[in-house]
């Protein structure tokens, strides 16, 4: 494997499963290490089977609420609480099982592989705002309750490997396996972006200009190294000069006679691009000006929480805004829990985590900020093996259809044939867009009064109260079951 810098390649065993053998207590001895030492050890079936049944192969993951209406829809009674209080007081609880994901099992090989869903309490805002060591405690919090539960390796989801090293000390003092997720995020969305391009139209977008904002975060930069390989004209946007002009340098490297421009705005050039993958963490700020987009652009939003809102794109009906690539997992799969997508259908991130399960490799696969091509490569070959898929094409929630997309490639064509159109078009999307906010990627801004605290926390120690009787009793039915 191609390990993070500074950790050594490792991978799990039954050793750290509770139904192995015990082995010598190994004093002094990191988890990573500990993993090592105990690969050469036999491993043991994962549950009791029969002689023909296949073992089933678990893994976990984390996830987190993407903003304070996550929690309302989950825990109603919160509403009655100032937004910021229930914001505050959800990221100090500790992490919770959520239930388990079944029945995804390979088409080629049969293994079987069972998730295990856990979720912290932190919004965006709440995991950017504390110190990493905030986070860092509650996902190895995570991974404890997920090794005793079973499972061999654990998934990241959404902030929680955007915050600090990307994954890199979680896994180092994690017993369990770490994996963020990027490798699979990064094929699924190009691949989605290529669809998405095809399917308004462009016959040959090496010919054409991309954008990718947030160049420099860990999905943004090998997403410009792999688009630059295939347009060879790409803009780079990032808040980070002097890793922008690295990156630059890796590129041109990479691929000569790629044509690359970095900016740290991407207003001057965004009329002049086809394609926008946008990838940030960005806090509320406008990521990009939609309403000076190329007729008939596709912009991929593989953030999360969005960088684009809907209001957003219902300026420019004539843009295809997409999410990042989601993937169906083979097999009569079952959530058990509203993630927020269709049935079926995983965050490309959770889908490597039950990828690896169902290959076998319980290692430290994509960890960091930096992402190998390698590994984006090897992790689509394994997609394709197990029969993985690519879901739909989903805007804000929603398959796009064949009517929508045959409505806006027309209405672009108008745009493109009639530029004073397209200036009056620009002109009214621009001036609506200041009257829309920016994504907040958290709460929203309030200021109650000293009253409505003192109601608010009693209001919030009650619900707290019902809360912990609520996870006692789960537990209590989860040990007896």
């Amino acid at each position: 494997m191609a390990s993070a810098p500074g950790m050594a390649e490792r991978s799990y065993s039954a050793r750290s499963h509770p139904l192995a053998p015990s082995s010598p207590t190994l004093a002094g001895v990191s988890p990573a290490a500990r993993r090592t030492e105990a690969s050469s050890m036999e491993a043991l079936p994962m549950e009791t089977q029969t002689a023909t049944a296949t073992p089933v192969s678990r893994f976990a993951f984390v996830i987190h609420p993407l903003s304070v209406d996550h929690i309302h829809k989950h825990y109603p009674w919160a509403r009655l609480l100032p937004d910021s209080l229930v914001e505050a007081v959800a990221a100090r609880m500790p992490p919770m099982y959520l239930g388990p994901i079944t029945g995804g099992r390979s088409p080629l090989t049969g293994q079987r592989i069972e998730g295990l869903l856990f979720t912290l309490g932190a919004t965006p805002r709440q995991i950017m705002g504390h110190g990493e060591e905030f986070t860092y405690s509650r996902l190895l919090a995570a991974a404890k309750m997920a090794e005793t539960r079973g499972a061999r390796i654990m998934g990241l989801g959404a902030f929680t490997k955007v915050v600090g090293d990307a994954g890199m000390t979680v896994a180092r003092e994690s017993e369990l396996p770490i994996t963020s997720g990027n490798s699979l995020t990064v094929a699924a969305t190009l691949e989605a972006a290529k669809q998405a391009v095809v399917r308004m139209g462009v016959k040959d977008l090496t010919r054409g200009r991309a954008m990718i904002v947030g160049a420099t975060g860990a999905i943004g930069s090998v997403c410009s190294r792999l688009i630059a390989a295939a347009i060879r004209d790409v803009v780079l946007v990032s808040i980070e000069p002097e890793r922008l002009a690295a990156l630059q340098r890796i590129i041109e490297e990479e691929t000569p006679g790629a044509q690359v421009v970095t900016t740290t705005s991407s207003a001057e050039l965004i009329g002049e691009c086809d394609l926008v993958v946008t990838a940030t963490s960005a806090f509320g700020q406008r990521v990009i000006d939609i309403s000076q987009c190329k007729p008939g652009a596709v912009i991929c939003d593989v953030a999360l929480p969005s960088d684009i809102s809907r209001e957003e794109a219902d300026l420019r009906p004539d843009v295809l805004v997409v999410e990042g690539g989601e993937v169906v997992i083979p097999g009569p799969i079952d959530f058990h829990y509203d993630v927020g997508l269709p049935p079926g259908t995983a965050y490309a991130c959770l889908a490597e985590a039950a990828l690896l399960a169902m290959e076998g490799r319980f290692e430290d696969y994509t960890l960091g900020r930096n992402i190998e091509i390698g590994r984006v490569k090897e992790m689509y070959r394994m997609f394709q093996k197990h029969g993985f898929k690519l879901a739909g094409l989903r805007s804000f929630g929603r398959y796009v259809t064949d009517e929508e997309l045959a409505a806006k490639r027309a209405l672009a064509d108008r745009l493109r044939n009639d530029p004073q159109e397209l200036v009056r078009v620009k002109a009214g999307a621009h001036a609506k867009l200041a009257e829309i906010p920016p994504m907040s990627k958290g709460v929203r801004a309030e200021a109650p009064s000293k009253k409505a605290w003192w109601g608010a926390l009693a209001a919030a120690g009650i619900g707290v109260g019902a809360f912990a009787v609520l996870r006692y009793r789960r537990r209590r039915i989860s040990s007896t079951a």
